[in-house]
């Protein structure tokens, strides 16, 4: 299929790329979702997640189309992604044959300037995709022996979110589980902060309530981080089924997961301050249980 120039700020197709950026509502009304970046579209792609558009900047993207060879699968293509052949990049700026190819996808060109106007950041390697969003439920969750979960309730910041996932990607948690999201899964700043995170470890949004149900029917061991009643993180045992439990910097966590909680676990605070980013607290408990478990 013959890529289509776009060459306007005001096509309804660019516009609507923005919209979906920029609006939540409008993201959950058509079920699509943007992802930016060569990386992580990768990793959205091989979690199964169709791309119905692409939208490329042929400039950006040739110069960055030389991918060195720890990056590509077997066969020559990038691991996880689309399929692409070997050649050069032309003197023009010019795609080679094959680079960014998914033969599902409606396929748009565009200036840098057009690309720098819908891009929220520069190093995106010139690709910018609409996604179908998937959502998966408790169900869907096919946990091992003895899991690792990081649970999250009420937080609301997307970069937060992000970071979290992100670590929860590095410690090979299991799950991640969020409670009564006040914030879009698929927020571009979420994605990004997880540069990719989102799409590697299996993500559940519902609520507190099925949530412990959830964890309580496998016997999954509830750890709720919180400053009353607890014992250092590094005392409590991890090595078994553990659902590590974190709420809000402001306010922390509702009394329905302090009730629930096998046990409250608390990160010693040395200094004048009384607490942590979340997600700065939630990389030392998941390291804490890698530790446990190593």
């Amino acid at each position: 299929m013959t890529p289509e120039l776009i060459t306007s700020a005001q096509n309804p197709k660019l516009k609507r790329l923005l919209a979906l950026q920029e609006k939540s509502r409008l993201r959950r009304s058509e079920g699509v979702f943007v992802v930016e970046g060569r990386r992580e579209l990768e990793h959205c792609v091989a979690a199964g997640f169709a791309v119905e558009s692409v939208f490329i900047c042929p400039e950006i993207a040739a110069a960055g189309s030389d991918i060195p060879p720890e990056g590509r699968n077997t066969r020559g293509s990038i691991a996880g992604g689309p399929s692409r052949r070997d050649g050069g990049v032309s003197p023009k700026g010019e795609l080679p044959q094959g680079v960014y190819h998914y033969p599902a996808a409606r396929e748009f060109h565009i200036s840098k300037d057009l690309y720098e106007k819908v891009a929220y950041r520069g190093s995106t390697e010139g690709i910018i995709a609409e996604v179908k969003a998937k959502y998966l439920t408790l169900d869907d969750l096919a946990l091992k022996d003895n899991p690792l979960v990081m649970v999250l309730e009420g937080v609301e910041k997307p970069g937060n979110l992000g970071a979290v996932l992100r670590s929860a990607d590095a410690a090979g948690a299991d799950a991640v589980i969020i409670c009564d999201p006040l914030t879009d899964l698929y927020n571009p700043n979420l994605i990004r902060a997880s540069i990719g995170a989102i799409f590697t470890v299996p993500v559940v949004c519902c609520s507190s309530e099925e949530a412990i149900a959830f964890l309580k029917a496998r016997g999954i061991r509830i750890l709720t981080a919180q400053l009353q009643d607890s014992s250092p993180y590094y005392d409590v045992d991890m090595t078994c089924g553990t659902a590590l439990v974190m709420g809000t910097e402001a306010t922390g966590l509702t009394p329905v997961w302090r009730s629930a909680a096998d046990a409250h676990i608390l990160i010693p605070m040395l200094g004048r301050l009384d607490s942590l980013n979340v997600s700065v607290s939630a990389a030392i408990l998941l390291y804490e249980a890698v530790r446990q478990r190593q």
